[in-house]
């Protein structure tokens, strides 16, 4: 399952993103999505989690709670 998290504080790394997730089962992948002339963070990414019962519990669990300063939104990602 592929999960879109918003509202991400731009000091926060993809390994504080895969640490926020790792409770919850395995990260298969973890991307910050980055502001090509900055470097820095757009403040969101998503994170891929093999598990179908992982991601919903993850994103149960995580979605409008505070992480560093931010209270962020964690849906399921669209497909393309």
């Amino acid at each position: 399952m592929k999960l879109l998290i918003r509202n991400l504080s731009r000091s926060l790394t993809e390994e504080d993103l895969e640490a926020l997730f790792a409770p919850y089962g395995e990260v298969a992948e973890c991307t910050l999505v980055m502001d090509e002339k900055t470097g820095g963070s757009k403040g969101f990414g998503f994170v891929e989690m093999p598990g179908p019962g992982n991601g919903k519990a993850a994103m149960k669990s995580l979605n409008a709670t505070e992480i560093a300063g931010q209270v962020i939104r964690v849906k399921r990602a669209q497909e393309k």
